[in-house]
């Protein structure tokens, strides 16, 4: 499946990347592919992974916050890997063009 998900702190002022290192952090530690955008990051894996994943991030964050907001996109195909390059890379197919990533 793939999971694209932020997690922003709620009343910790206008920057937060503070929060998003932690997450950061948890993420690439996971071993899990993932690609970071500048609006959230999406995660490739198992369900129950990719949930524990999400949770480990969220408790990071709520170690010293009252409140989050927690936006969460799920794509799941059953038997489909590598998704995370592989939608890109057929809409790059039938445009016969690269985009821009």
């Amino acid at each position: 499946m793939l999971a694209e998900f932020s997690i922003t702190p709620i009343g910790k002022g206008v920057s937060v990347s503070a929060y998003v290192a932690r997450s950061m952090d948890i993420i690439d530690k996971s071993g899990l592919p993932y690609k970071a955008g500048p609006m959230g990051t999406c995660v490739e894996g198992e369900w129950d992974e990719v949930m524990a994943l999400m949770k480990k991030c969220l408790d990071a964050i709520m170690a010293d916050c009252e409140r989050a907001s927690v936006s969460i996109k799920i794509d799941y195909r059953q038997g489909k890997t590598d998704a995370l390059t592989g939608k890109l890379k057929s809409v790059e197919e039938k445009l016969n063009r690269e985009i821009k990533k």
